[in-house]
């Protein structure tokens, strides 16, 4: 096997014909995982369909996936520090194109369900590994440019993957929205074999907090069991074992986190009131959003009757307004400060979700009925999503900025899952009720109400709990993190911040 050579000590330039090879490697990996959350939402009514699978099946084929992914994403950055990048980056590629494989052949929804889980192990690995790929392998003063690359072109491959997943669910059929990532796979493998050099962190020390992960993994499982049990045939041991189980496993995480020398998760990132504020702000919007795109495709197909491939482009306009408007939101709230873009973005957001409600199945017209809506809502995500991140960086000591991150980033994923368990309970739309248009459209607009709420409560919060010169440095303070990109063009979660992401333990001064 040809294996890519050693970077010099500046790095890569990115002009180089190395340099492009290494900026498509990484994007094409985490491209490969945006398009599956982007595709799968669009898929869900033909799987129900395909595999006469009830509403807590399509449920878990969305969890399944976020449950191990948010379990074990801090620990994929620090198997990538300890053991090499590259390598645990293209395990992570290899896991998730055969975790594909089975979903595309799964004969039923609990093989689907498995699948997906496994999908999210190889996507806990690839994500963070994407983005420190640019970090490591490009010259410092090509970096910014770097990642500013792939936030963009992270940004196409959202935009592409309604498109595409609509045409292949109504082409040649949803589990090809699985398959298609068998070849993009091979490819990654091939260009990062051959031509993104390796590297690790030499000084990281210390053991794994696996016992934290599982823990982590286990509370989020009970919780979530509990809460789509709940909306089902749900049974005192079905809905209070599982729940109880999970508080539990919780609080036992905490109490690990508390007496470890070096956790996954080091609770005293949270004496910054900033950080915490922030990080219950990405609660409530990624709940919102969450929830939007797992019951929307299902109200435009099953309500309104539209086919996979239009539902896939009606909601293009929020994406293509996030890769458009997301870079000059976030040099906005650099100039102006984050507190009012981080309460007006979520006001409007709101506003749209409210517009969506007319949504139904007497909606006659894309251009009256939709458009206005996905566009005032794309306006609100675009003037949010990239300040927030810039926030929470800029909210804790630059030598947390990958823990600080990681944990937004998890806390995202954290909320979305959250909300596709609770949000059919909430509106009351129980396992084959969703097959119905005028169940599903009843479900929908409650959902919609429930969603805008939780924009109005992240935009009241950023009101009372930023301060305006949040992004300004504070030389009493110490130095601050600063994303190397204000951009963000993704719609699932946050970006990571391109440095260490530690799930490993880091001795005291380590960089």
């Amino acid at each position: 096997m040809t294996t890519a050579a050693q970077p010099s000590s500046d790095g890569v330039p990115l002009s180089s014909a190395t340099g492009r090879w290494v900026l498509a490697c990484s994007v094409l990996g985490s491209g490969m995982a945006m398009l599956d959350g982007t595709i799968v939402n669009i898929a869900l009514p033909h799987i129900g369909e395909s595999l006469n699978a009830p509403l807590s099946a399509l449920q878990w084929t969305v969890n399944g996936y976020l449950l191990t992914l948010a379990g074990l994403i801090l620990l994929g950055g620090g198997l990538g520090d300890r053991y090499g990048r590259r390598k645990v980056f293209v395990i992570g590629v290899v896991w998730f194109a055969l975790a594909s494989a089975m979903c595309g052949a799964a004969p039923n929804s609990g093989v689907l369900i498995a699948a997906r889980a496994l999908q999210g192990v190889g996507g806990a690995l690839l994500t963070p590994g994407s983005l420190a790929l640019v970090q490591s392998s490009f010259r410092r003063e090509d970096r910014a440019k770097a990642v500013g690359a792939w936030s963009g072109l992270g940004g196409v491959a959202g935009a592409v993957g309604p498109f595409l997943g609509g045409y292949l669910v109504d082409g040649p059929g949803w589990r090809w929205i699985f398959l298609i990532n068998l070849p993009i796979a091979a490819v990654v493998v091939a260009v990062a074999v051959r031509y993104v050099p390796e590297s690790r962190d030499h000084t990281a020390s210390g053991s794994f907090d696996v016992g934290g992960a599982a823990l982590a993994a286990l509370c989020l499982a009970g919780v979530t069991y509990a809460l789509i049990t709940a909306s089902g045939n749900p049974t005192v041991l079905t809905v209070a074992v599982p729940a109880v189980a999970g508080v539990l496993c919780g609080a036992a995480f905490v109490r690990l986190e508390q007496r470890r020398k070096h956790p996954m998760l080091p609770l005293t990132i949270f004496s910054s009131k900033l950080f915490t504020s922030m990080n219950l702000v990405t609660l409530c919007l990624y709940a919102a959003i969450g929830g939007v795109f797992f019951v929307l495709p299902v109200q435009l197909q099953i309500a309104a009757g539209y086919s996979a491939l239009r539902a896939g482009i009606a909601t293009l306009p929020v994406t293509l307004l996030m890769l458009l408007l997301s870079a000059p939101a976030g040099a906005l709230a650099q100039r102006i400060g984050p507190r009012w873009p981080l309460t007006a973005g979520p006001l409007i957001a709101a506003a749209g979700l409210l517009l969506l409600t007319r949504v139904s199945p007497d909606s006659t017209s894309y251009w009256v009925d939709v458009l206005p809506a996905v566009v005032v809502q794309g306006l609100g995500m675009s003037l949010f999503v990239a300040p927030l991140t810039a926030t929470v960086l800029a909210s804790v000591e630059v030598d947390h900025a990958g823990v600080a991150s990681g944990v937004n980033n998890a806390a995202a994923r954290v909320a979305q899952l959250l909300v596709v368990a609770a949000l059919p309970l909430a509106v009351g739309l129980s396992d084959k009720a969703y097959r119905s248009p005028h169940a599903m459209d009843s479900a929908f607009g409650k959902s919609m109400v429930i969603c805008a709420g939780l924009c109005v409560v992240a935009g009241l919060l950023a009101a009372l709990l930023v301060p305006s010169g949040a992004l300004q440095e504070d030389p009493a303070a110490g130095p601050r993190a600063k994303p190397e990109c204000l951009a963000h063009c993704g719609v699932t979660a946050p970006p990571l911040e391109p440095g260490r992401h530690r799930g490993t333990a880091a001795e005291p001064g380590q960089p």
